[in-house]
Parts: structure tokens; sequence; C-alpha cells
């Protein structure tokens, strides 16, 4: 009998940058000219049907002109084809087009496109490279950074997926200008959960400057990009894999991500997001860990945001109650909340441990009054 170590210590660098800007399709020529992804020639360009004739077409003619072999793949837009079965469909249509290990996914879109297309990358050919460009206020927000990709089924959300971290993410202020009113609406919710858990300073510049961020004013907006990227990296940077702080992130997502699912996704994910807030902050001041009034603050900068504070008549209470053990931070049966401290804080409930359980009797009674 004997035993064979196997040593596979490694140092992995998966350092990326994040451009902000306006129309960076050129930008984005420029840099893969610039070795971007190395010596690579052949794109997979995944891309939803919303974003494929507003932006993706116009990039892809960009990068053949630069020499590049790509081919377009397209899925049905909306959370709904978040799904391994979308995944396997474009992987089958990479494969029948002959790609192989020697090429690079660009997913050009928002959220849903970014988590679908990173998840693909992480697999196809045991993991090729991949690039953001980001279309939307939402992928702005959340999906652009800290390389979190993933597909939902129809008994949870995003647990099926990977870590994985793209050569760079481009965020196009500019497409912003294409966005439906309720989309930019919805994607204002992270927007303001970055702010509730770690600046008090850009809530109130939240609260002062949503009329001029809706109206695409060039300084408000690159103000909160800005700082989205850098909230979201000071967290990410020191929990990569979600060990602990890096759940303060899930923020009104408990309940945000239960009810986007048992609303059939009629309600968008910002928007589930902006409900969740609402009862994230109800529990936390019934726990005393903020006031009445700062409770009352977020509920009303997610309304002048034009977002959903209350669960709709449509939504079965009990139905969602039962959804809430499908989260990704439930143990041992228990459920389990983030919860701020104040306005620009979280609860730290122990050394690097950032959620609490809850009962369900309580969590009930919560949801009841929404």
């Amino acid at each position: 009998m004997s035993t064979f170590n196997v040593e596979l210590k490694k140092v992995v660098d998966d350092s990326y940058e994040i451009e902000i800007g306006y129309d960076l399709k050129n930008k984005l020529v420029s840099d893969l000219e610039k070795g971007l992804i190395g010596n690579i020639k052949k794109i997979a360009v995944i891309t939803d049907s919303n974003v494929r004739d507003l932006y993706a077409k116009e990039i892809c003619e960009a990068i053949v002109d630069a020499g590049y072999s790509l081919d377009l793949f397209v899925f049905a837009a909306g959370e709904k084809s978040k799904t391994r079965e979308t995944k396997a469909k474009i992987e089958d249509a990479m494969l029948e087009k002959g790609y192989r290990r020697d090429c690079a996914i660009l997913a050009i879109g928002g959220g849903v496109v970014s988590d679908l297309a990173g998840f693909l990358a992480g697999t196809f050919a045991r993991g090729v490279p991949f690039i953001n460009y980001s279309t939307t206020l939402l992928s702005a927000a959340d999906a652009s950074v800290g390389g979190k990709t993933a597909v939902d089924t129809p008994l949870a959300t995003n647990l099926i997926g990977l870590f994985n971290q793209p050569r760079k993410v481009y965020i196009d202020i500019e497409t912003w200008k294409s966005l439906p009113q309720r989309e930019l609406h919805s994607g204002m919710a992270e927007t303001i959960k970055h702010a509730c858990i770690r600046s008090n300073e850009m809530f109130l510049f939240l609260e002062q400057n949503m009329e001029d961020i809706y109206a695409l004013k060039k300084f408000p907006c690159e103000y909160i990009t800005e700082n989205n990227c850098q909230i979201k990296y000071q967290v990410v940077m020191k929990d990569e894999l979600e060990s602990g702080l890096r759940e303060i992130l899930n923020l009104g997502h408990t309940v945000g991500r239960a009810i986007e699912t048992v609303s059939d996704y009629r309600l968008l994910h910002g928007e589930a997001v902006s409900i969740g807030l609402a009862a994230e902050v109800l529990l936390a001041a019934r726990l005393g860990y903020m006031s009445e009034e700062e409770a009352d603050r977020v509920i009303a900068l997610c309304q002048k945001a034009g977002l959903p504070t209350q669960i709709p008549e449509y939504i079965d209470r009990e139905a969602l109650v039962r959804k809430l053990y499908t989260d990704k931070k439930v143990r041992d049966g228990k459920l389990r909340f983030v919860l701020q401290k104040g306005i620009g804080d979280v609860v730290e409930f122990g050394p690097n441990v950032y959620s609490t359980p809850i009962e369900e009797s309580v969590a009930r009674e919560i949801i009841m009054e929404l």
C-alpha cells in the first residue's frame, strides 16, 4: 500500500480591467488587436434577441473588419432563457461550426447574457477566454464585476454555475439610451443595494440625483458606474469565492430571488430585488439594526427610482415562503438573511459571518406586511 501526493499549488492572477465610457466598440477592437485574447482569431459572440440588432451586429462587423472570424449566437431575451438547455443549444451550435479550444467568447448584453456566456466559457473545451460588453445599467452594477456566472433551474436561481473571471469588461453607458424605462428602473435596484451596504454618501447622491441619472446626464451616470464597480471590487477582492464577506452582495436577494421565480419572471430582477430590499429593511428595523426612519428612507428611494416595494397581489405568499428555502445561504434547513446596519453598512454577526438565521415565522410576518 502506498500514497502518491499530487501537488498542484497554484498562484493565479485573475486581474482584469473595466473600461467605462461611451460607444466602446472601437476600443474593444483595438484591445483585441493589442492581444487581449492572445493569438486567438475565432470568436463566438453570444447575445440575446433584444441586443442583436441594437448593438451586437454592429460590433461584430467592426471585429470582422479587423480580420477576426466570428459567429453570432442569439437566444431569446429574458431571465427564462438563462437555463442549462439554452447553454447546451449554444454549445452544440458552436461545436457544429467547428469551435474548439482555439476560440474566445464575447458576451454582448445584460446580466442574463453575461451570466450564461461566462458559465459557458468556463466549461467549453474546459475553459476559454471571454469578454463582457455590458449594455444595461443592471449588468453594469452587478454582472460586470466579480466573475459569478450561472444558470437557473425550475427549483432555484443561480445554483448551477462557477466563478469565472473575464479578460476584460466594457461598460458602454451610451447603450443605456436604448433601454426601456422599466429596464432602466430595474437596473437601479443593484445600485441602491450597493449604496445600502457600503456608502451612505452614494445613498445621499441617489436621493438627490435620481432624475438626472434617468435623464442620462454624463456626470451622475459615470458617478454611479464608477462607485458600483469600486464597491463591488472592494468586496470581491477580499472574498472572491463567497466564503464570507461576499454574502453582503446578496442583500435583498433572499426574498428578491424567490419572488422573481414565484412571479414566473413577470417581475424583472431589479423589481424583485427592490421588494427584497423593502423586506430586509423591515426585518432589520424590527431586530434593531436600523431605525424605522432609515428603513423608510430605503423604501422611499426605491419608490423614487420607480421600483415596487410591495408584493403584487398575484403572488402566492405561502409559495413565496417555501421558495425562500432554495436560497443559497440556507444552512441546515435554516433561512439566513443579510441585514443592513443603518445606511451604508451591514451587520457582521461574527468573524467573517454576514448572514444570520431567521425563523420562518418571522420571515412570514414580514412577507405578509408587504
